[in-house]
Order: structure tokens, then C-alpha cells, then sequence
């Protein structure tokens, strides 16, 4: 067989792709740039003069971060505090998350057995499930923070239920799709052999993607605790609150001891999260 030798790349031989990748770019340059104008996105006033010496003076009262006795027992009270909110939060959101998932999941469903089809009552109530997921979902939690402040007052329980409510439907939304995406002839075998829907998640579709529904449980915990220290400015309790104090009286090496505490349970959550999938792998 002749063998035809490979050319050397240059000049002669320009690269094929070149005219999609310039359009590529340029359309996204089109897409993105009026964005840009309409955010008032101005990044070249980092550079100015004033706004670098401020921000290396703000910086400067970060050093040394705060570590008296009493400012440590009291951040260790707080940081329990931001855990037991997100925690709490979380529990009560995948109270509501888990039998939204059981209704939502077309996998699930008793009535399309047989013909393959849902039965209208079912397909409505899916439906209306549904809405009240993308209700859940579509307000942040700061807002009902906000919301709940007015109701209850300061302190905590408005974190907790402002998390409870948006990860209920965030929860509910993507254990649905999980499920959805996996393997369905175990949870289909228990429906058709007549199992119920529980019966059909438990045994069927949740050890098929247990180690999805794992990571996306621990990652939202873990977003938990974030959203639980942003309520915090607004009267949620927790580090948040403190920090929100901090920063009004300029005590930099306070809010940088918090910021470290933040950094630790972001990485402690990662650590469980790659535990929790080892064990389930």
C-alpha cells in the first residue's frame, strides 16, 4: 500500500476550522458586549489610584485575623449556630423535596403501566407539583429571609425556614432529573411486579444513583452553610449576623477569622462529600 507523507503545518496549509471559530467569537463578542454596557461592568476602575490604595488599606486590617479567648468562644458559638441553621434548613427542605420527587418522576408513575400513558388526574397533579417547585426554587432565599424576618422576628428560625423552602424545590427539581437519567429496569420490575412507588425508589432507582443523589445532597448542604452566613446580614442569626456587625464597626481581623472558619467548612463539607461517595462506590 503507498503511504502518502504527512505534510508539515504552515502558511500553505492554514488551519480548516479558522472561519467557525472567528465566527464563534465574534458572534460572542456581539452577544456578550451589549450585557457588558447594560451591567455597567467597569472593571478598569480597579486600577484607578484611590480605589487600589483603599483596597490595600482595607485589606492591611485583615492582619492580623482576630484570636482572643472571648472572640473565639463566641465564633465557635456562631459557627455551631450556621451549621444547626443549614442543617435544619436542609432536613425540613428534603422533607418536602422527597415526596415531590416520588410525584414528580415519570419512572415512578402506577399509571402509565400498562398503556404507557398517565392518567389526566396524574398528570395533573405532576403538573401542579411542578409549578410549586419552580415557585419554591425561583425566589432566593434571601428574599424569604427577608419575608420571614418580618413574620418571626431575628434570629434563626428565619434561616431556617428560608432554606428549607428554596432547597425544597431545588432539591425536588434535580432528584427528579437524577432519577430520571438512571437506569430504570430494577424500579420498572418492582412497579410491573406490583411494588408501590416507594417501594420502587428504595429498591429500584435509589441504589442505582445513590452516589449522584449523594454528592448533589452534600454540595447543597455545603450551599447551605454559604446562604446561611448571606441571611445572616438581613437578622437570620448565625456568623453572618456577626460578621455584619464586624464589618460596620471596620474590625477587619474579625471578619477575616470568620472568613477563615468559612473556608474550613466549605473544605470539612468537600471532605464528607468525597467520603460519603467512596463508600457508596
Amino acid at each position: 500500500m503507498r503511504t502518502v507523507p504527512a505534510v508539515p503545518y504552515d502558511e500553505r496549509h492554514p488551519d480548516p476550522a479558522w472561519r467557525g471559530r472567528v465566527t464563534t467569537t465574534v458572534l460572542a463578542l456581539v452577544v456578550l458586549w451589549p450585557m457588558v454596557v447594560a451591567s455597567e461592568f467597569k472593571p478598569f476602575q480597579l486600577l484607578d489610584w484611590q480605589s487600589l490604595a483603599a483596597t490595600g488599606r482595607f485589606l492591611a486590617a485583615f492582619v492580623p485575623p482576630a484570636h482572643s479567648p472571648e472572640f473565639l468562644d463566641m465564633l465557635l458559638r456562631e459557627t455551631w449556630q450556621t451549621v444547626a441553621i443549614a442543617t435544619a434548613g436542609l432536613t425540613l427542605a428534603l422533607l418536602g423535596a422527597i415526596p415531590a420527587t416520588l410525584l414528580v418522576t415519570e419512572r415512578l408513575s402506577i399509571s402509565r403501566l400498562g398503556t404507557g400513558r398517565m392518567a389526566l388526574p396524574s398528570r395533573l397533579l405532576r403538573q401542579a407539583v411542578r409549578w410549586l417547585l419552580v415557585l419554591l426554587r425561583s425566589v432566593p432565599e434571601l428574599v424569604w429571609a427577608l419575608l420571614f424576618v418580618r413574620i418571626v422576628g431575628l434570629g434563626p428560625t428565619a434561616g431556617v425556614l428560608a432554606i428549607a423552602l428554596t432547597y425544597c424545590g431545588m432539591l425536588g427539581k434535580v432528584y427528579a432529573e437524577i432519577l430520571e437519567s438512571s437506569e430504570s429496569h430494577a424500579s420498572q420490575a418492582i412497579l410491573n411486579n406490583g411494588g408501590g412507588r416507594l417501594a420502587a425508589l428504595l429498591y429500584g432507582a435509589l441504589p442505582e444513583a445513590a452516589s449522584e443523589l449523594v454528592s448533589y445532597t452534600v454540595y447543597r448542604w455545603e450551599c447551605a452553610i454559604r446562604g446561611s452566613v448571606v441571611m445572616g446580614f438581613v437578622g437570620a442569626g448565625g456568623l453572618g449576623q456577626r460578621m455584619d456587625e464586624s464589618m460596620k464597626m471596620m474590625s477587619g481581623g474579625e471578619v477575616s477569622s470568620m472568613l477563615l472558619v468559612f473556608v474550613l467548612l466549605v473544605a470539612a463539607a468537600d471532605v464528607v462529600s468525597k467520603w460519603l461517595r467512596g463508600r457508596l462506590g
